[in-house]
């Protein structure tokens, strides 16, 4: 069987939340999404044919949406060591580890299922028995996407923990995934490392990839739990991050 009969034999699931006014967003990423209208069909236009376009204006961290490297520091350093400094950190983006940088990303992906759960950490990932290599992207399902349409209660639904971001971060994948706002929990705070820490495990000390606001409902219904996920992040230049409509092929 060719590639391309393979593919169009796929079930193809749709892993975006959907992007409007009012969608839940880290109060860090307001004012979220706004879509205007500035061209519109008119009746008495010129001719039969008439356009009509939109104004959209969101932040690149809004939705369903993967983190590039260069979206967090610590003490100064992004992932490898890379200094802060004006030439890197510029008025207009990023000159290393910008989102443009990211290849389109397709790659064995992996569920893991802990849903309901409020707070991930290794046992509960143990419990889930999926194989996770080196390499893969691993999406973690709090149960959190249900309660999109809610924004309060899907923002105050938890995340992974610092211990879970270790024990992922040992395993090498190349990027990981929730159904929640921020991977860690809006409130997450570590003695050491401080607010959110999964983001300094995983983005500046291990070379991570996150993907926050995915759609796991169906994956998990289906009881699928190894997939080829397939993401391509836009060509922001200099970008911290990049809206996405990842899907998942089996």
């Amino acid at each position: 069987m060719t590639l391309l009969a393979e593919l169009l034999d796929a079930r193809v699931y749709d892993l975006e939340q959907p992007r409007h006014a009012g969608l839940p967003i880290h109060p860090a990423h307001e004012p979220g999404v706004s879509l205007t209208l500035h061209r519109r069909h008119e009746r008495d236009a010129a001719e039969s044919r008439t356009g009509a376009s939109a104004l959209l204006v969101m932040a690149e961290h809004t939705g369903t949406h993967i983190d590039a490297l260069c979206h967090q520091a610590y003490d100064g350093e992004l992932h490898g060591g890379v200094k802060v400094t004006p030439e890197v950190q510029t008025p207009t983006g990023f000159t290393e580890l910008g989102i443009d940088t990211v290849a389109p990303i397709v790659r064995r992906g992996v569920l893991f299922d802990v849903a309901p759960c409020s707070a991930v950490g290794p046992a509960e990932l143990e419990a889930c028995d999926v194989e996770l290599r080196e390499g893969d992207v691993a999406l973690v399902r709090l149960g959190c996407g249900a309660l999109y349409s809610d924004p309060e209660r899907y923002l105050a639904a938890g995340g992974v923990t610092a211990a879970g971001s270790r024990w992922l971060a040992e395993r090498r994948p190349f990027a990981v995934g929730a159904d929640n706002v921020a991977w860690d929990a809006i409130d997450a705070h570590d003695p050491e490392l401080g607010s959110i820490p999964g983001h300094t495990i995983l983005i500046v000390q291990s070379g991570v990839h996150i993907v926050e606001n995915l759609y796991l409902e169906e994956l998990a219904a289906d009881g699928v739990r190894e997939f080829a996920f397939v993401c391509l992040p836009l060509k922001l230049r200099g970008g911290t991050g990049s809206p996405v409509r990842p899907i998942a092929l089996v």
